[in-house]
């Protein structure tokens, strides 16, 4: 009884949460916790929700109708093989939805893949990359959504992205030295 209150009190209540990391299953978790590490690096208080577009279709259902009324900004969905998860969401929210294939199935997470951008007219989902990349590039995404009204935040996200060119920079000398480039 406790875990069912927990999860209705999780889907009715306003958090402190402004990014919903969701899953269809608790084995992606190690894909989506890339999602959830980048987030807490940016300080973006984030929830992780588990529920299932075709195991758990009134929790799904629920979870994308309340989002927005809990305080919800962007919504990061992570499932594998058929991946309907995030379109189901997108269908029922007018938040921005990132669909995360997980390589889950013998197709490498192709059939994600298709799943997740095969989104008919009218129900957006923007399709990142398969897998722990996907992941990562969802969460910074959703950062720069939510950098757009939040000066603090877009500076750590310029000094992030300085960051990323400033490593090339050092990988660059280390490979001079190795191979003797002047």
């Amino acid at each position: 009884m406790k875990a069912q209150y927990k999860v209705e009190q999780i889907m009715t209540e306003e958090t402190k949460a402004v990014v919903s990391v969701v899953m269809g299953s608790d084995s992606d978790y190690p894909v989506m916790e890339n999602a959830v590490t980048t987030l807490r690096d940016f300080s973006i208080p984030c929830e992780v929700i588990l529920t299932s577009a075709h195991r758990s279709p009134d929790r799904t259902a629920t979870f994308a109708q309340k989002a927005a009324g809990r305080g919800i900004k962007v919504i990061i969905v992570g499932a594998g093989m058929a991946a309907h998860l995030a379109g189901v969401i997108a269908a029922q929210t007018s938040l921005p939805v990132f669909g995360v294939p997980i390589d889950s199935s013998s197709f490498f997470g192709l059939d994600a893949l298709l799943s997740t951008v095969q989104m008919p007219g009218g129900v957006p989902v923007a399709a990142m990359s398969v897998g722990k990349a996907g992941a990562k590039n969802a969460a910074l995404m959703a950062v720069r959504i939510l950098a757009l009204t939040d000066d603090d935040l877009h500076e750590r996200l310029d000094d992030y992205i300085t960051s990323l060119a400033d490593n090339i920079e050092e990988k660059q000398k280390t490979i001079d030295e190795k191979s003797g480039n002047s």
